[in-house]
């Protein structure tokens, strides 16, 4: 596409298949962007495919599991050698893991749980630094939660894991801070979502706002003229 207002933009996304992530490559394609899109599920991904095409967009798809984090840095390499540069990354995936007391979670989930929500994100920082430092505005985007900043009980892993991510992206946007990269971390709020489901599952998900109601956001944080820099940034 060669209109939009990111005409010409590289963009990877992971969490893609579905809710936010899906919504975001929808927005993100409809604006001009070539959108690379990571998530497990390849029937997930390639049903997105189609709702970018069919707007007008065009999309890579790469089906992997973000904890395959040799996978993360094959990627960088396929992107430095094909484009040169990256553009956008957005860090939508996540897990919410169970709900329950902190000193009653099985360790392999508490692992899981940070490798997925703040080691794969690292590894993505470390992956694509070179590239957005290439690219005319670098923008690193992540998804975070008010779970991070309150306390909720029983939200032991995932509340914490969400703090760290915070903490990491704050830091790195203030390492980048002279240079044409800026990181932001974007709270969705309440969105029907399947980790929302999850968490509330008496909630009726008709009174929840869809994940189309957020994207938006996304797109403004991608956007050149952005200068927004270690800002928790609330959708709407």
């Amino acid at each position: 596409m060669g209109e939009g207002r990111l005409a010409g933009r590289i963009a990877v996304i992971t969490g893609a298949s579905r809710g936010i992530g899906a919504k975001v490559a929808e927005a993100f394609a409809a604006e001009g962007a070539h959108v690379i899109l990571v998530a497990r599920t390849v029937g997930g991904l390639e049903a997105v495919d189609d709702a970018v095409r069919a707007r007008g967009g065009s999309a890579t798809l790469v089906p992997f599991d973000l904890v395959d984090f040799p996978a993360i840095d094959r990627l960088g390499g396929v992107i430095a050698e094909r484009y040169g540069r990256l553009d956008v990354v957005v860090g939508n995936a996540a897990i919410l893991g169970s709900l329950r007391p902190m000193g009653h979670f099985p360790p392999e989930e508490w692992e899981r749980v940070f490798a997925v929500n703040v080691h794969a994100n690292w590894r993505l920082i470390r992956s694509f630094d070179v590239l957005l430092r290439a690219a005319p505005a670098g923008r690193a985007i992540f998804v975070t939660s008010g779970a991070a900043r309150t306390v909720f009980p029983y939200f032991g892993a995932y509340g914490a894991s969400k703090a760290a991510l915070e903490h990491m992206v704050r830091i790195y946007a203030a390492e980048v801070r002279k240079t044409r990269v800026r990181a932001n971390l974007l709270d969705p709020g309440v969105v029907r979502t399947a980790m929302r489901a999850q968490a509330f599952p008496g909630e009726d998900p008709e009174t929840v706002a869809p994940p189309e109601a957020v994207a938006p956001a996304f797109v403004d944080l991608a956007l050149p003229e952005c200068t927004r820099n270690g800002d928790i940034v609330r959708a709407g």
